[in-house]
């Protein structure tokens, strides 16, 4: 019993890892998906939607660290970082959604975890959007 713990809390911490780490790209990959998706449902085929929602993908996060290169006010890098980290914050609430479904009982407490872990997850967004922004920023 202590060891199937040990494990979920292990797997737990890996996915919070995961979490913060792709959370910068949580946007980008949406819209390569929805892309990829438009694109299989307009009769293109598997590896022609793959390749056009890589595509999007890679536009989207290569748009994100030309306007963080081009915008120079605080207020709107911040509109900008607020904009990409939305979908992180909704996606760390999924996340600890489907880790506490079963875990949590009380729907209350599962949705106060839920909204403190996107919470976590879109500010470790935004920070790390500032840490691109400021490294794009030196030139660096």
């Amino acid at each position: 019993m202590i060891a199937l713990l040990g494990v979920a809390v292990a797997l737990v911490a890996g996915l919070c890892v995961l979490a913060y780490t792709l959370a910068v790209y949580a946007l980008p990959f949406m819209l390569g998906v929805e892309t990829a998706r438009w694109t299989y449902a307009s009769g293109s085929g598997l590896i022609g939607a793959g390749l056009v929602g890589l595509v999007a993908g890679v536009a989207a996060y290569g748009l994100l660290l030309i306007l963080f290169t081009v915008v120079r006010l605080p207020i709107l890098r911040l509109a900008l970082a607020l904009v990409f980290a939305a979908p992180a914050a909704i996606a760390g609430y999924a996340l600890v959604d489907g880790i506490a479904r079963d875990a949590v009982p009380s729907h209350v407490w599962r949705v106060i975890f839920c909204l403190i872990g996107g919470g976590f997850v879109g500010v470790s967004a935004l920070m790390r959007l500032a840490a691109t922004g400021s490294t794009i920023h030196r030139g660096g």
